[in-house]
């Protein structure tokens, strides 16, 4: 399938109250690869297997959460297309300038209907994941922690659902591919703009903009296991796993950064494409859908936002 249009989940942008613990977490146990520093404080991390400058960026600040998270598109044509969508949804945008991030390009920013900021934006610098593009070997020498290939998605938080499920696949063109239901109520909606399971999901919430956890990919299942190791020998706050989700198929762990805010590491084996049927799991059946493996939730999982 030719992709165009958003093509994938490009950053995000965390708030940390630490900066020096949050890199030790993200960089020596998670093991994302620090890139570049800016004068406001801010550290540019991205996972080995990605070719743009960044996907995660750290910000210091006096409270957790997510700052923006923002998705790469094709070409500066579909930058402007989706920013005269985003308008005619009556939404507000605002263009940030190329380089307010070190080595992104202009930026289209607006808040979506359940309260999260998000960007847009078509250039990124690339800087390569460490390995030739002629006869590559599979993977670099060098590599920390749980050795992440990608940022994956987030999950987040907010009210006005349905308003904002509908910016989404309307204005936005993503893709429904998993939700929950509760009769003809959607409580979550797992949206893809490529291949994915998800690049972004939705619960319904009475609170705005609230962050769930940011979600990096790992290769395998083992991979799952050994984060679980580096987890205990760190004595990192872990809430739940290593099991798999019946949502997405993904094979899961979750844990807490210094600043608590939810981190997840999968490994997965779902795909969609565009005429694939939308997979849903009802109300009665949330705690399989979510923790396949034990049927029932984790407390904290369904409360804890930042």
């Amino acid at each position: 399938m030719a992709m165009t249009g958003i093509l994938r989940p490009g950053h995000t942008q965390l708030r940390v109250l630490d900066m020096e613990e949050s890199l030790n977490h993200y960089c020596e146990n998670i093991g994302l690869i620090e890139t570049d520093r800016d004068d406001q404080g801010r550290v540019y991390l991205k996972c080995w297997d990605e070719q743009d400058k960044f996907s995660l960026v750290l910000e210091p600040s006096d409270r957790s959460g997510m700052d923006h998270m923002a998705f790469k598109v094709a070409t500066e044509q579909d930058l402007w297309r989706y920013e005269s969508n985003v308008k005619s949804f009556g939404i507000e945008t605002k263009r940030i300038p190329a380089g307010e991030l070190k080595g992104c390009g202009e930026r289209v920013r607006f808040v979506a209907p359940a309260g999260h900021t998000f960007d847009l934006y078509a250039e990124k610098e690339q800087v390569g994941n460490g390995l030739p593009t002629t006869n590559p070997a599979p993977w670099p020498r060098g590599l920390k922690g749980m050795e992440p290939i990608r940022f994956d998605h987030c999950l987040l938080y907010g009210n006005n659902f349905e308003e904002n499920f509908k910016f989404f696949t309307e204005a936005l063109d993503f893709q429904l591919t998993e939700q929950i239901v509760d009769g003809e109520t959607q409580l979550a909606a797992f949206l893809t703009c490529s291949t994915k399971a998800h690049d972004v999901a939705f619960i319904r919430s009475e609170k705005s903009g609230q962050l769930h956890h940011a979600s990096f990919l790992l290769s395998s299942w083992e991979g799952v296991l050994k984060a679980g190791d580096i987890i205990s020998m760190e004595d990192i706050p872990l809430e739940t796993g290593p099991t798999r989700h019946g949502l997405t198929r993904g094979q899961t762990i979750y844990f807490f950064d210094p600043s608590g805010n939810r981190n997840e590491v999968f490994a997965e084996d779902s795909y969609v494409y565009p005429d694939s049927p939308v997979l849903t799991w009802t109300a009665d059946n949330i705690g399989q859908a979510i923790f396949y493996h034990s049927r029932q939730l984790v407390e904290s999982f369904m409360g804890v936002t930042s």
